[in-house]
This record gives structure tokens, C-alpha cells and sequence, in this order.
């Protein structure tokens, strides 16, 4: 078997694929609660909200693939189940029964949280020189505080 040699020793990849992993979860959960809002989402707003959201899920569907192949670039398997994901993410799921607001509302707190995981993954990288990870970690965080910036437009706010 070859040595994986990024630069970073072992531990240091382990733990950052840790964090990067705690990043994917709450990324999925945010997938999954997003793309089933654009499907229950009704009300007057329905046709800009319901294409909003697809944008919207369709960008963190693409970056889950770029953070679970970081985390194998680091020699770490990533997790791929539902219970892996679950036991990883504190983002509950989406209930169909709410109105548009409160879809919008609870989508802005869980960008909240997966912008509060990616930065604690950038912080995990920056501590141990992981410039690829840091990268990842602020281009995710600019999406997730564009996304959020959005939802929060959506609904007349700042």
C-alpha cells in the first residue's frame, strides 16, 4: 500500500476529514430539507420561491461531491449512510406542513448551522496547514452566506 503524502501526518488528516465529515452531514440534511421544500413550498410566492430553492439545492448537491472527495483526497473514508449522516448532523427534518415563511425561516437557521460546521472545519485545516480544505471550507461559506442572504431577501428582510 503507498503512503498517502499531502504534507499533513496522519492525525492531522483524520481529524480534518472529522470535521469535514461533520460538514457533509449537515450539507445532506440541508440538501434533502431544501429539495423537499421546492417540491411543498405553496402560496403566492410559489414559482420564484420553488426556482430558488432548486438553484439553491442543486448548488449543495454538486459541493457534497467535492467535500466527500476531500475527505477520501485525505486518505478517510466518507460517510455514506443515512444513520452515518444522522449521527454527524444536528439539522432535524423539514415538515411539509409548514407555510413558505417558516420553510424559509427554518432554512436560514440551518444555513446558520452549516456555516457554523464549516468554519470549524477551515479552523480544523488552518490549525494543521491544510490549504485545500481551508479553500473548500470558504467557498462553502460563501455559498452558504449567499444562500441564507437570499432566503432572508425572500422574505423582506436585511
Amino acid at each position: 500500500m503507498n503512503a498517502i503524502d499531502t504534507g499533513l501526518k496522519p492525525k492531522e488528516r483524520a481529524d480534518v476529514a472529522r470535521e469535514l465529515s461533520k460538514a457533509l452531514a449537515d450539507s445532506y440534511a440541508l440538501y434533502l430539507k431544501t429539495h423537499g421544500y421546492h417540491w411543498n413550498v405553496r402560496g403566492p410566492e410559489f414559482f420564484s420561491l420553488h426556482n430558488l430553492l432548486e438553484e439553491q439545492y442543486r448548488e449543495i448537491w454538486a459541493a457534497l461531491d467535492e467535500i466527500a472527495e476531500r475527505i477520501r483526497a485525505l486518505g478517510e473514508l466518507a460517510p455514506q449512510s443515512a444513520s452515518a449522516f444522522a449521527n454527524l448532523t444536528s439539522i432535524k427534518d423539514g415538515d411539509p406542513e409548514k407555510d413558505s415563511s417558516e420553510m424559509l425561516k427554518e432554512l436560514i437557521k440551518d444555513h446558520g448551522v452549516v456555516i457554523a460546521t464549516a468554519r470549524a472545519a477551515l479552523d480544523a485545516a488552518d490549525e494543521v496547514g491544510d490549504e485545500a480544505s481551508v479553500d473548500l471550507m470558504t467557498v462553502r461559506l460563501a455559498a452558504h452566506e449567499k444562500a441564507a442572504w437570499m432566503l432572508r431577501s425572500s422574505l423582506g428582510e436585511r
